[in-house]
């Protein structure tokens, strides 16, 4: 007689997903993606803006979006900045192909003129961390294969998992001595795990990252302020401990694990950043704006020795720039970021 199996719900987010015993996932919104496509916002006074996709690993499967200045550029002129940014979502929701990420990056790159890499990574819980942070590294370090790779090198990633890519844009274009990572959320999560592995692991072709860029970033922790209480919806079922435990089950520490709590007892020294320069970017109303203050300071004690810079928006919320990149707080953080990228 065959056995039959019930489906039963082993655990879900409200709003966003169910994880079933059979392993199947149930979102309850779909994510949502728009193609590349060439972006105008003022013929005027700002360069059109081209987009298009990559894919820089095939197993896993790792892709990206890239945006550049749509104007004529000879292979010899300036070379321009190279920024490797990861979207936020909590790590389990967005995507860089959204309508959201490609509408910030359109305005960003139509007013500060470097290349942006918008790494499409693997999110939980179909993938848990650290598949996220892995694949972010893998896309950092496609970004310098691209530059005259050594013998060593192409030997090394002859596989098809690992292949040279050709990407005129960034071939061309991209200055290699000017590499930022940016992120927002759990993209300014990544940001700082990128970093610390920077710190210790060597980027292919000895490149190096200029500057590591937080915004609003997801750090968290068991040691909650007064000062970070909860909206009320969010009472006894706190939003930041459900979706790190659902993103990484088997986190040792949990919420207090380093990679999420880069701050808490026992995480390694954030003197071992591999960045010359890190830009922490918080807004007054977020929740999470405190954390960000924290490692700030946290970076300030450890001995780092790189040039350490707070950007604070004080009437503004989380990732306020990113959902609304032309009011007017968004418009000058795009111009702060640009500063840290062109100067």
């Amino acid at each position: 007689m065959a056995l039959t199996t019930t489906k039963e719900l082993v655990t879900e987010i409200p709003t966003f997903a169910r994880v079933y015993n059979d392993g199947t996932v149930e979102r309850f919104n779909k994510i949502k993606v728009v193609p590349p496509s060439v972006f105008v916002a003022d013929q005027k006074t700002r360069p059109a803006v081209s987009s298009k996709d990559v894919v820089i690993s095939e197993n896993p499967f790792i892709a990206a979006r890239l945006y550049i200045q749509q104007k004529q550029r000879a292979e010899g002129d300036e070379r321009i900045p190279i920024l490797v940014y990861f979207h936020g979502g909590g790590f389990i929701r967005e995507s860089a192909f959204s309508p959201v990420y490609h509408g910030h990056f359109n305005e960003f790159v139509s007013v500060v003129d470097v290349i942006v890499v918008s790494v499409e990574y693997r999110i939980a819980p179909e993938h848990y961390i650290p598949a996220a942070y892995n694949d972010c590294w893998t896309a950092l370090n496609w970004v310098p294969l691209i530059h005259q790779p050594t013998a060593k090198e192409t030997l090394m990633f002859m596989d098809t998992s690992k292949r040279y890519s050709t990407e005129p844009w960034l071939l061309n274009h991209g200055n290699f001595e000017q590499i930022f990572v940016g992120g927002d959320s759990a993209g300014g999560n990544i940001v700082h795990n990128v970093a610390m592995r920077a710190g210790s692991e060597a980027l292919h072709g000895g490149v190096k990252i200029t500057g590591a860029i937080y915004s609003h970033p997801y750090f968290y922790g068991s040691d909650l302020d007064p000062v970070e209480s909860l909206p009320e919806a969010w009472k006894g079922k706190n939003y930041y401990v459900s979706t790190w435990n659902w993103a990484y089950p088997t986190a040792p520490g949990g919420i207090d694990n380093p990679m999420v709590n880069p701050v808490g007892d026992g995480a390694p020294s954030l003197a071992g950043l591999g960045c010359e320069k890190i830009l922490m970017c918080v807004a007054g109303k977020d929740i999470l704006r405190d954390r960000g203050v924290r490692y700030y300071e946290g970076v300030k004690k450890s001995g780092w020795t790189g040039n350490l810079e707070l950007f604070e928006e004080e009437e503004e919320d989380h990732t306020y720039h990113i959902e609304k990149p032309r009011s007017e707080n968004s418009q000058k953080i795009i111009k702060r970021l640009g500063e840290s990228l062109l100067g």
